[in-house]
């Protein structure tokens, strides 16, 4: 299965998976964001299109006909370093840290939400010296406005000074809004990995945020707890 590349793409991306579905969700995904996506069904023509070059990541499925993702990866890695984002519904620590040592770049548990890969893919690029160049999105959620290029915020008309890990986790959460995001999936999109219990610099981070953000009639950020943290844009008094 090969994709029409967008005319203004700076980047393609090989899909190795069998999930034809899946495929095709994520190429009508990744074209809204002006990336390109070609997919192939199994290790071997996958192993093959990813040796041809080409491409600017490679998002590889461990569970595949005739050759396996860790068997893909290890003959990939003998012949390119190109990027990889492995992709298993085997969440098991001992898989991670196989695919890890293996040499890929990251590894996403299925099933996944498409932004949280995008986001992946962006911090994967950016580390190796090929970001994904963004138009400017204003984002909007109650009193708050966003713009993603210039990586500014501002709180109704007064602009807030925000470090770069706390324009991130504002950034996500209005992009999440309504819905709860958990702990662990603010720690995949900010730091490629798992929180652990006893860490506390999310919570800093959040903290920092709301001082800067909430005011006494109006909470932008409450925590659901043992969960994670939820954007209501409309609440009101404290939690």
């Amino acid at each position: 299965m090969k994709n029409a590349r967008t005319a203004d793409s700076l980047h393609n991306l090989l899909l190795i998976d069998d999930d034809v579905e899946l495929c095709s969700l994520m190429a009508d995904f990744f074209a809204q964001h002006h990336l390109s996506l070609e997919a192939v069904h199994d290790g071997c023509r996958g192993l093959a299109r990813a040796i041809e070059g080409g491409f600017s990541l490679v998002i590889l499925d461990v569970m595949l006909p005739v050759l396996d993702g860790f068997e893909v990866l290890r003959q990939l890695r003998r012949r390119s370093q190109v990027p990889v984002l492995m992709l298993t519904a085997r969440t098991g620590q001992r898989d991670r840290i196989a695919g890890l040592e293996t040499g890929a770049d990251d590894y996403l548990p299925k099933p996944f939400g498409p932004e949280e890969l995008l986001a992946r893919i962006r911090a994967i690029l950016r580390r190796a010296g090929r970001p994904i160049p963004q138009k400017a999105t204003i984002l909007e959620a109650g009193p708050i406005r966003l713009n993603s290029q210039s990586r500014e915020v501002w709180r109704d008309d007064e602009r807030i000074e925000l470090t770069s890990i706390e324009f991130d986790i504002i950034d996500f959460l209005i992009r999440s809004a309504g819905r709860v995001v958990s702990r662990d999936e603010l720690s995949a999109v900010l730091y490629q990995r798992e929180s652990t219990p006893y860490e506390r610099s999310l919570d800093v981070h959040i903290s920092h945020l709301r001082k800067k953000l909430d005011r006494p009639e109006r909470q932008l950020i409450r925590t659901v707890r043992g969960v994670g943290y939820l954007l209501t844009p409309g609440s009101e008094g404290p939690e």
